[in-house]
């Protein structure tokens, strides 16, 4: 790994650097805070998802997570939101919504992102092992994420429940079958097969779900995404039907940005320390 950027912050390091990624065929950033608890030792870390359009930096630079991490002595690494670089596809019509900062968190099966848009497998395996070689213990992990990158933590999660102890997010799409972005991403990176899908689906997943995970959920009920295409009422319905515990909590007058997750981010914060035993 190269360092590209590191600075002192609360006490600790805000790093970023840059790898080769096998999994996605291109070299890759992506941002770690490293608490001053590190100094002394492998600390716990929590891997954060950002949403549509961003890139690792969006939630290093706008959420003020960097203090609440040092006081718990917790990692966090934030990952791209897709594969970048020469040759990576994008969006034939350069919408936001798909393509390049549109990854979804899955592993596309359809040409011509198949080569390139694998970011459950970057997530799950390949950034894990990178991590592995900084003053991080990978082996205790949990995750969050906001927008598309809540739906990443939830899905990821709940397909891997040994490997976190715990699960957050804010104003995830809840139903990526079930709303316009999901299904404009689904469709042409999955194909037509819904159960394809379903496997990448959080409402579809919770139903099949045997290991059960600390999950807390934040949404603002002023946020202009709320009713089509973020859709809590199906997360909370879902987690109902299975018997698997949900705290969702409505935040009355916050909206989709980044304003609403520092707001709420030390709390989220505490939440992970409590379950990776910080605390």
């Amino acid at each position: 790994m190269d360092l590209i950027d590191n600075h002192k912050s609360f006490g600790g390091e805000q790093r970023r650097y840059r790898h080769r990624a096998d999994s996605l065929g291109c070299d890759m950033v992506f941002s770690v805070y490293l608490p001053p608890q590190s100094e002394q030792g492998p600390v716990p870390v929590l891997y954060w998802l950002s949403g549509l359009t961003c890139t690792d930096e969006n939630f290093v630079t706008k959420a003020g997570a960097q203090q609440y991490a040092a006081r718990h002595g917790l990692a966090i690494v934030a990952p791209d939101t897709s594969p970048r670089g020469d040759g990576v596809p994008d969006d034939p019509e350069g919408s936001y919504d798909f393509g390049l900062g549109a990854g979804f968190y899955l592993n596309a099966t359809q040409d011509p992102w198949r080569r390139h848009y694998r970011m459950y497998d970057y997530i799950v395996e390949e950034l894990p092992a990178a991590v592995a070689t900084l003053p991080v213990a990978t082996g205790s992990a949990a995750i969050s994420g906001h927008s598309m990158g809540g739906h990443g933590a939830l899905t990821i999660a709940l397909k891997n429940p040994r490997r976190f102890c715990s699960v957050s997010a804010f104003a995830p799409i809840a139903s990526p079958m079930r709303c316009p972005w999901g299904e404009k991403a689904l469709g042409r990176y999955l194909g037509g097969d819904s159960a394809a899908w379903a496997a990448y689906d959080t409402t579809a997943l919770v139903a099949r779900s045997r290991d059960q995970l600390p999950v807390l959920v934040d949404q603002g009920d002023a946020d202009s995404f709320l009713e089509e295409q973020l859709r809590p009422d199906l997360l909370q319905k879902a987690f109902d039907e299975a018997d698997y515990p949900l705290t969702l909590r409505y935040q009355p007058g916050y909206d989709h940005s980044y304003f609403f997750i520092a707001s709420f981010i030390g709390e989220h914060i505490a939440f992970h320390a409590r379950h990776l035993g910080l605390e």
